[in-house]
């Protein structure tokens, strides 16, 4: 299986694993000129934007520290993006990141990191 597909496996195991913990999915693979937003949720009084990341288990470095600022100025202008075109520009929004480790056996770990980093300078 090629690293996409891999990727889109484990994006969609993800999105399982956080609807079975209560995080309702609204919407997937989000994109507007600004970016991509693989998952957007609802949790209680909370919107979710979720950056999946997933890594083979002998990777280098962990899908949980791959994410750097240029990624996290793309995720806050697509998720800008998303609050305007919805007239949600007075919710309480939050963003998560999901790291994804798939093991030797093909299977899917999982570690979920609320609030990852904030939308302010």
């Amino acid at each position: 299986m090629d690293t996409r597909s891999q990727g889109r496996h484990a994006e969609t195991a993800g999105a399982d694993y956080l609807e079975s913990r209560g995080l309702r999915i609204l919407e997937r693979n989000f994109n507007c000129r600004a970016g991509e937003i693989d998952l957007i949720g609802h949790d209680g009084e909370s919107l979710v934007f979720i950056e999946v990341r997933a890594r083979q288990e002998d990777a280098l470095v962990d899908g949980a520290t791959s994410v750097d600022e240029r990624k996290r100025r793309k995720l806050i202008r697509a998720a800008r993006f998303y609050l305007h075109r919805n007239g949600l520009n007075d919710c309480f929004c939050r963003f998560d990141m999901l790291a994804v480790t798939i093991t030797r056996e093909h299977h899917y770990e999982f570690e979920w990191i609320t609030n990852a980093f904030d939308a302010t300078p």
